[in-house]
Order: structure tokens, then C-alpha cells, then sequence
């Protein structure tokens, strides 16, 4: 193989792709099959472009020839259960998920995908999520050469402490946008801050945190390494900011590196790993099964675990789209990983319920012709008619938030709701739906209209969910009204207070310290 033509065709590919310009995209992805096809790992690297840029179905064949070619390859496995969890193929999910549970039983890099993945599967238990997690948890102390006593804690009476904030998402990434403020904001009078960044995308966000901390570059580091790295930088508090997602270097906190360990913010769910000494939580995450859900204990962050900050100067916002063309759009930007058969329903028993109404939903993956024909046929098995779905691929970010002017009613997937997604559609004025479960990744959204007041936005059950969306389409001054107020409402209220919200944390921080010195 001609490694260096390979890279090249791949960089132009992606180059063609970013701008939109998919046919071109394709041709030369076809063109890299065609040359190099007898290669898996050429085949894996193309599949996993594809999918970057929502063309799911030729990612899969990709994947498929990659496999006649090496079976069993974890990697490549992995990455068609992702896919077949893009598509909806929730079935074909847990078979492959199964596969690789047998034939890599204690991998850590298997079992912190598959946790991952799990979360987006509605046809996956609580119980399988946590007995999961267990494994990894038992497999990274394994793995770090056994049990570690809790190392000792440093003299720091008169010091600042020194934390250690480690994250694959020191970019522009949901994350990475709100640990930037953070870190801005932390007293360096009480604390001293590192990060450790594993990820490989370095932006202006990246150039904005090196300002505020000791920024260190840990991707050439093992776990083993980095934990000595740790150590060595006399870290007080290690902050882990991603759990079981990309580019995660949980493994590290099986080694104990520092003498409290605290997991936040970026993950939703268990680590399975018990050295950690808290997950922190907010009294509208939890439910009184959630305490059941987690390996480590619980530390609640008052009032919300979470805050927004706009990457961007958000657009104007206009007035709400159905006053001009007479009828109502709902919408949904969010990936299509949380989209199943129960939200299809759902939503599509409220179109028709609100006559003319359309439904527009936009991710990447609506780039990919045969998956918008299955997403299509998926209402139509409902009684919706393809006119009234709107498919939109993607966009550039701030194209992205001006395509809420087009939207009435933003609706809530469940039991996977929005995050950031969430929290840009109110913040440019629509109003979001959203129905809270059981689950963490259930609540998100649920917590952030908690916390700017509008609680007459949150659903009981799938009736309420389907009513409160009928009465708000019907109730044009009400949604004049959000259009008005709602961004307001956002930058008064705690979801955009990161003042408060850093000294909260502050504060939680030196509550677990304390507590767990103190045993």
C-alpha cells in the first residue's frame, strides 16, 4: 500500500466533506476502496470517515469486507455494533455486543465501548449497565497489577490544593466550552490546576484553557505513565471529565494516582470502578433508584451539575416560524443514536394530533440516503406522511443554531435526552419537551428547564408528553412569549451562572476532600 497516497486521499476526502461537497466525498472514498481495498485497516479507517460524516450504510459495508478479511478483529467489531446502533439496528447491537463480551471478556478498550454504547440502548437493563461496569471496574484493577492502597495524602495545611482536571475534551466540545469558564473562574488563592488532555484536537478553546492551568499533552503517555505523571505532580484531587467516552483515560484512576479521585460533568452513568470517591451529581439527576445504578458514592453539586455557555454569538432570534406560515414545526437536533420506536411514536401521535403540523430532525447520519428512507418508512408505519418529515444533514455550527428560526417546538428524546443540544434550542428561544425517566442520561434536560423555571415543559409519562406539546401548538402567544423571554430567563438563571457554579464546585471539591481525608 502507498501509505502517504492513502493519507492524502483520506485528508482530501475530509477536506470535501466539510464543506459539503458529499458526491466528491464519496467518489474518493470509493477511490481508496478500489485501490487499497484488500486492506482491513484501510477498510476500518474509511468506514470510521464515513460514519464521521453520516454515511452509515457504506460505513457498515466497509466494515463487513473489513471483517471477511479479519475476523474477530475487536476494533473493527466495535465499530459495526456502533454502526448498527446508528442505523436502529438494536437487535444486530446486542448480538455483536455479545460476541465481544465472549472473545474479549476482560479487554478494558471492549468493555469501555461497549458501557458506552449501552447507554444508548433502550433494549439494554439497568442491571446488564451495571454488572457491565463491575467488570470493567475489577478488569482496570487487574489490569494496573492488582488492589492499591489509597496513596497518602500530601501536608497542605496553609497550600493551595492542586487538581488535576483529565479529559479527552479540552476543545471545542460541550466540555471542553464549559471547563474553559470554569477554569477561568477557579481561586488560585485555593487551588493550583493541571489538566491532562488526551485528546488529539487542539483548537482556540484548547489555546483559551493552557491560560488558566497546567496544560500537559498526556497522548503519548500509558495509563501507567500517566498515573506516575500524576503522582509525580503531587495532584490532590484527580478530576476524571470523560467516564466511558471517546478518548477516555479512566484506566489511569486504577492505579490511584492521587488520594481522591472525583468523576463529573462529561459522563452520565457508573464508572464500575470503586476507588472513585464520588460522582458528582445534582438533586435533579437523581432519582431513588439512581443510588442503585452507581458503583461510587454520590455528591451532590447545588443546584446543577451542569452549565451552558454559547460557543458562539448566537443569531437573532426570530419570531416563532408559525406565525408566518400557519402551521407548526417541531423539531429534534439530536443525534440519532437516542431516537427509537417508543419517540417515533410518540411524536408522531402529536403531528397528528396537530393538523398540517411538520417535524423536522437534523444530525449527520441524514446525509446517508438509505437511512433517511428508513427513518421515512419508520413514520410512515405510524400513518405519517413523508411531506410532513423533514430530514436535514449537517451544518456548520452557526448555520445549525440559525435553523432554529425554522422551529416552533424543539421535542425531547427519551430515555436519552438532549444535552448541549437542549440547552442551545432554548437558549435561541424554543421552547424543548422533554420526559424524565429513571436514568441520568434521562434528566438532562429535565434539569436544565428545572433550573430556568419552566417546569410546565416537563412530562409525567408519554400521554403528558403528547398533551403538553398539543396545548403549546395551539397556544401561539405562549410560544411569542418563550421567543421573547427565553434567552433572558437562561443568562439569569443558574444553567448560565458560572460564577456561582465554579465556587459550588469549589466547594464540593474541598467537602469530598475533607471527608474522605478525614476517615
Amino acid at each position: 500500500m502507498n501509505a502517504f497516497h492513502f493519507q492524502a486521499l483520506l485528508r482530501t476526502a475530509s477536506e470535501h466533506a466539510n464543506f459539503g461537497r458529499n458526491e466528491s466525498f464519496l467518489e474518493l472514498c470509493e477511490e481508496i476502496i478500489r485501490n487499497y481495498g484488500d486492506d482491513p485497516q484501510v477498510l476500518a479507517k474509511t468506514s470510521s470517515l464515513l460514519t464521521q460524516y453520516g454515511f452509515i450504510s457504506d460505513a457498515k459495508k466497509c466494515l463487513q469486507n473489513a471483517l471477511k478479511i479479519s475476523p474477530n478483529n475487536k476494533k473493527f467489531l466495535l465499530n459495526l455494533a456502533h454502526v448498527e446502533l446508528l442505523i436502529g439496528n438494536r437487535v444486530q447491537f446486542k448480538v455483536i455486543a455479545n460476541s465481544l463480551l465472549k472473545l474479549y471478556p476482560n479487554c478494558l478498550y471492549t468493555l469501555s465501548n461497549l458501557i458506552h454504547l449501552f447507554e444508548y440502548s433502550d433494549e439494554i437493563s439497568d442491571e446488564e449497565r451495571l454488572t457491565l461496569a463491575k467488570r470493567w471496574g475489577i478488569s482496570a484493577i487487574d489490569a494496573a497489577g492488582g488492589p492499591k492502597d489509597r496513596p497518602p495524602f500530601r501536608n497542605t495545611k496553609n497550600l493551595p490544593l492542586r487538581i488535576g482536571y483529565m479529559s479527552a475534551d479540552f476543545c471545542q466540545h460541550t466540555v471542553g466550552i464549559l471547563i474553559k469558564e470554569v477554569l477561568a473562574k477557579h481561586d488560585p488563592t485555593k487551588f493550583v490546576i493541571y489538566a491532562y488532555s488526551s485528546g488529539f484536537v487542539h483548537d482556540w478553546i484548547t489555546d483559551e484553557i493552557k491560560k488558566y492551568c497546567q496544560f500537559i499533552d498526556v497522548t503519548s503517555l500509558s495509563d501507567y505513565e500517566l498515573a506516575n505523571r500524576i503522582t509525580a505532580d503531587q495532584i490532590d484531587i484527580l478530576v476524571d471529565l470523560s467516564g466511558h467516552t471517546g478518548g477516555s483515560r479512566l484506566a489511569v484512576c486504577a492505579y490511584r494516582p492521587a488520594p481522591v479521585i472525583v468523576c463529573m460533568l462529561g459522563y452520565y452513568a457508573t464508572t464500575g470502578l470503586e476507588y472513585i470517591d464520588a460522582t458528582i451529581l445534582d438533586s435533579w439527576h437523581i432519582t431513588n433508584s439512581t443510588l442503585n445504578q452507581f458503583v461510587e458514592p454520590i455528591t451532590l453539586l447545588k443546584p446543577i451539575r451542569w452549565c451552558f455557555y454559547p460557543a458562539f454569538p448566537a443569531p437573532l432570534i426570530s419570531q416563532p416560524p408559525c406565525t408566518q406560515r400557519g402551521y407548526i414545526a417541531f423539531a429534534s437536533f439530536n443525534n440519532t443514536l437516542k431516537y427509537n420506536p417508543a419517540v417515533f411514536e410518540v411524536w408522531s401521535k402529536i403531528l397528528h394530533a396537530v393538523p398540517q403540523s411538520r417535524l423536522i430532525l437534523k444530525w449527520r447520519t441524514f446525509n446517508d440516503p438509505e437511512f433517511k428512507r428508513k427513518t421515512i418508512a419508520s413514520f410512515a408505519d405510524f400513518g405519517i406522511d413523508a411531506s410532513r418529515i423533514e430530514l436535514r444533514g449537517p451544518s456548520f455550527h452557526m448555520q445549525m443554531l440559525e435553523e432554529y428560526n425554522d422551529i416552533d417546538i424543539a421535542l425531547d428524546p427519551f430515555p436519552f435526552s438532549g444535552g448541549a443540544t437542549s440547552c442551545e434550542a432554548l437558549y435561541m428561544g424554543v421552547p424543548v419537551i422533554t420526559l424524565p425517566q429513571e436514568r441520568v442520561v434521562s434528566r438532562q434536560t429535565y434539569a436544565f428547564l428545572s433550573s430556568i423555571g419552566l417546569s410546565e415543559l416537563i412530562a409525567k409519562d408519554q400521554g403528558d408528553y403528547i398533551n403538553i406539546a398539543i396545548q403549546l401548538a395551539m397556544d401561539q402567544k405562549r410560544l411569542l412569549e418563550y421567543r421573547d423571554n427565553l434567552r433572558l430567563q437562561m443568562l439569569h438563571s443558574p444553567l448560565m451562572n458560572f460564577k456561582d457554579f465554579t465556587s459550588s464546585l469549589e466547594f464540593c471539591l474541598l467537602k469530598i476532600y475533607n471527608q474522605v481525608s478525614n476517615k
